[in-house]
């Protein structure tokens, strides 16, 4: 279990009412109609990648599970909602006496993930399963973008260390605490965040700003300073006034005549800004002549994947990486279309599966209590595909599977000598918390393995494989029978 802080952002705020209005309202409805402990299923999954990518991270399980476990409506909830003249007064005693009785099954963060897969499935009264339906995709699309965008970005890096620093560019204080979570997931080695440092035991760095620099009389006073106060882990910003001629001279001098005489080495230099490619060329090369092959040159200036891979295919001599707003905000596709949906009902504890059917082939849903089935070669462990199947169904991995497009039926694929694993695991049942969530840095790892599971044309940045996501031989024939049997009743009406 991670070893997190007594201090935790949710012991301070009651988030119960977070809630789209929508699902007070209909809430309200289904007491009044009697409807309330009606059993119904939700599936939470998205329909598209963000960047034209091959795979998302799955992330913010742990916040899923902390706002469940604290479900809770106060009596100022319960005022306000009175004042609103929408509820009866049954429904609000309903809500004052609220226990979160619902069973919930998710993909474990760190996850490889792909589009129309069930995320996170919930099991319960109609009035709970639906009240959760906002936090759930709050939660679940804020931090999987962000350990998405990580993920792309320190592949780029190839190896190289990728420090969050976005902070101060995120979208409000939640942005920045658990987008600095979620950037770890995706593979960064470090945060600038010292509140989620505080909160999931992640490492928090930091060096100097420019106003540092600025404050002494000269460049070279202020890096002489920073020296002899860290000697042990010096980091110079070397570009407030010109990288070239003056910051990395006077770091170099200062390594000369504060560090060396100490026995003490420089742990690195920083760039902010400038030609990035030229710059640490001729750093590199400066620093060598001098004696230090081994400071690091870190760079932080507005990067991304795209930039980071490109100054280090020209060459650019870079140890590590300092990303802020691009990540943080995911700048270039800052939505994560995460959506949650009813697939059955219980009558009589029989599963009623249900669809949403659309003119738009891609938002008809996958009806049903499902599962997600990964499927790997046995001997290279590489992932196949995903097969999503009803709950009930099983896989005899002794046999040959035969795997089909769910919309271009004939495209077909026999695979043997393969082994799978359920992705979902349940994390409540009966409104019990009874999964243990991993350390940050735990998942961070599983991610990387699983993640190296992937082929690399998947992984590719420019026009990836599509990952197969196929269906069931029993929920592709399923789906079309609720198709048919609701197109057939309108076409009878006709």
């Amino acid at each position: 279990m991670n070893n997190k802080s007594s201090f935790n952002v949710k012991n301070e705020r009651n988030l119960t009412m977070l809630v789209d209005f929508y699902e007070l309202t209909m809430g309200n409805g289904y007491f009044d109609k009697g409807l309330q402990n009606k059993i119904a299923y939700f599936d939470m999954f998205f329909r598209r990648i963000p960047d034209e990518g091959g795979y998302c991270i799955m992330a913010g399980v742990e916040q899923l599970i902390e706002y469940l476990q604290a479900l809770k409506f106060t009596d100022n909830d319960i005022t306000y909602l009175r004042s609103k003249n929408t509820f009866s007064e049954e429904f609000l005693e309903y809500l004052k006496n609220f226990e979160f009785t619902c069973d919930v099954w998710a993909v474990p963060e760190g996850n490889p993930v792909f589009p129309n897969e069930p995320l996170v499935t919930v099991r319960g009264p109609v009035i709970q399963a639906q009240f959760i339906e906002t936090m759930i995709l709050l939660t679940i699309n804020h931090q999987t973008l962000i350990a998405t965008k990580a993920s792309r970005i320190c592949r780029a890096a190839e190896g190289r260390p990728v420090m969050e620093f976005g902070s101060r560019r995120a979208q409000g204080y939640d942005g920045a605490i658990y987008g600095a979570r979620a950037a770890i997931i995706g593979g960064c080695s470090s945060t600038a965040c010292t509140m989620s440092d505080r909160m999931f035991n992640i490492p928090a760095i930091g060096t100097m700003a420019h106003s540092w620099v600025q404050l002494y009389d000269t460049e070279y006073d202020a890096f002489k300073s920073w020296a002899e106060i860290y000697p042990n882990d010096c980091v110079l910003l070397i570009d407030t006034y010109n990288v070239v001629k003056s910051g990395i001279p006077n770091a170099i001098r200062v390594f000369d005549e504060v560090l060396k005489p100490l026995g003490k080495r420089p742990k690195g230099i920083r760039i902010d800004s400038g030609d990035i490619t030229y710059l640490t060329t001729k750093c590199r090369e400066m620093l060598d002549k001098a004696g230090y092959e081994d400071c690091k040159i870190v760079i932080s200036n507005s990067l991304d994947e795209h930039i980071i891979k490109d100054v280090l295919e020209q060459g650019a001599s870079i140890d590590s990486f300092g990303v802020g707003e691009r990540l943080i905000t995911a700048r270039s596709e800052p939505v994560f279309g995460g959506v949650y949906k009813l697939v059955a009902l219980e009558n009589n504890n029989e599963i009623v599966p249900k669809i949403k059917i659309s003119e738009n082939e891609e938002k008809i849903t996958n009806p049903g209590f499902k599962k997600i089935i990964r499927i790997f070669d046995k001997t290279s462990h590489k992932a196949l595909a995903d097969l999503i199947a009803l709950r009930d169904e099983n896989i005899n991995e002794a046999e040959p599977l035969v795997l089909f497009n769910p919309v271009h039926t004939w495209k077909r694929k026999k695979i043997k000598n393969y082994y799978t694993k359920d992705l979902q695991v349940q994390i409540f049942k009966s409104g019990e918390c009874i999964y243990e969530s991993p350390s940050v840095l735990d998942i961070k790892e599983f991610s990387k393995i699983e993640v190296d599971k992937l082929w690399s044309e998947v992984l590719r940045f420019e026009n990836p494989h599509t990952y197969y996501v196929d269906l069931s031989q029993n929920l592709w024939s399923l789906k079309q029978s609720l198709l048919h049997k609701f197109t057939d009743s309108y076409d009878a009406q006709d």
